[in-house]
């Protein structure tokens, strides 16, 4: 692909964006599942770190809670990280459902009682 996707979501780099530590394996249709770890997430895209064997204009499919599966297309990559966009702009209720399966729970304190 020479120019990259034409996607037909407007980047919405406005969008809250939510930290997250979530592994997800992806599916290409050339190399088959590609391991991702997302590290913030929106209601229009996602970004990854780590080793990214695709470039611009790629698509993957995806499986994210609350969501179930959904297409992306890379957007952007550049050392170590990788910036992907999704078909379509999720739901405000899903993305907000899916973001309380994704966020790491808080670990409880031990209280000690003296």
């Amino acid at each position: 692909m020479a120019g990259g996707a034409q996607l037909s979501v407007t980047d919405l780099r406005q969008a809250a964006r939510h930290p997250v530590e979530f592994p997800v394996l992806a599916e290409h249709r050339r190399l088959g599942d590609i391991h991702m770890h997302i590290t913030n997430i929106s209601s229009n895209g996602f970004m990854v770190e780590g080793e990214m064997p695709i470039g611009r204009g790629e698509r993957v499919m995806l499986r994210l809670p609350e969501i179930g599966r959904i297409e992306a297309h890379v957007i952007w990559v550049s050392e170590g990280r990788a910036g992907l966009q999704f078909e379509r702009i999720l739901r405000p209720d899903a993305f907000a459902a899916m973001v309380g399966h994704m966020q790491p729970r808080a670990k409880p304190r031990l209280r000690i009682r003296k």
